[in-house]
């Protein structure tokens, strides 16, 4: 399995990602540090927002194999600067969220992630699961297991 460190702003919905990917029931939860699971990083909001905290993430992505730059298709603006992915030798894949909102402009947000450098854009409503499937597909190695579904077998 693939691990992914998921960057966005602060309410992107990175933390109600990450309960959706572990297949945990959503809860509302205010990111406070860098939280590493089993195949994936959660990261606060305020480190992409904030200059001196936002190289960090930089320096957390050479743990994951996968970074995943969030944009919520509500949000006013970007603060991605354009081709950011080039900071990381990993691949990274752009997430559109909460998707299902009335003022959603899903367009608008995949356009950012691309401008940003994302090849590989999915589209995701974390409370309904809408797109978390494809993203676990992508993460997964062929004949892998997610550690949380070993039970299941």
């Amino acid at each position: 399995m693939k691990k992914i460190i998921l960057m966005g702003r602060s309410e992107a919905g990175k933390t109600t990602l990450t309960q959706a990917l572990r297949g945990e029931k959503i809860t509302y939860k205010k990111t406070q540090y860098i939280n590493h699971y089993d195949v994936i990083i959660d990261t606060p909001g305020e480190y992409l927002q904030t200059g001196k905290l936002g190289r960090a993430l930089a320096l957390y992505s050479y743990e994951a194999d996968v970074v995943g730059l969030l944009a919520s298709s509500t949000e006013p603006f970007s603060l991605y600067p354009p081709n950011i992915t080039c900071m990381v030798n990993r691949d990274v894949i752009g997430i559109v969220t909460k998707i299902d909102k009335e003022d959603a402009d899903t367009e608008l947000a995949a356009r950012w992630l691309q401008n940003a450098g994302c090849k590989t854009i999915f589209y995701v409503n974390s409370k309904t699961g809408e797109g978390v499937s494809d993203i676990l597909e992508y993460l997964r190695e062929p004949g892998e297991v997610m550690p949380w579904e070993e039970g299941d077998n």
